[in-house]
């Protein structure tokens, strides 16, 4: 489920781009995003194999892992822009 309409899904390949950013195998990845150690690489797998969506919350770790920012901060929505 995506976090929002404007939020597009990310690929596969996107995915493991993300990973590769990170420094991250398929169990290292599993690890630190907190999956359940025997599914978990096999979760990211499917991910990147575009069987099943990431989540947006892991998609958000990732993202930060891979040094791509924290995407679930957004400026306008800050407290100071909101006043």
């Amino acid at each position: 489920m995506s976090f929002s309409e404007d939020w597009p899904t990310p690929t596969g390949a996107e995915v493991a781009a993300a990973m590769r950013l990170a420094g991250f195998t398929g169990s290292t990845a599993a690890k630190a995003l907190g999956l359940k150690q025997k599914s978990g690489a096999r979760t990211v797998r499917k991910w990147i194999g575009n069987e099943v969506e990431i989540p947006y919350a892991v998609w958000a770790l990732l993202c930060d892992f891979a040094g791509l920012g924290q995407i679930w901060r957004h400026d306008d929505k800050s407290p100071s822009a909101a006043s």
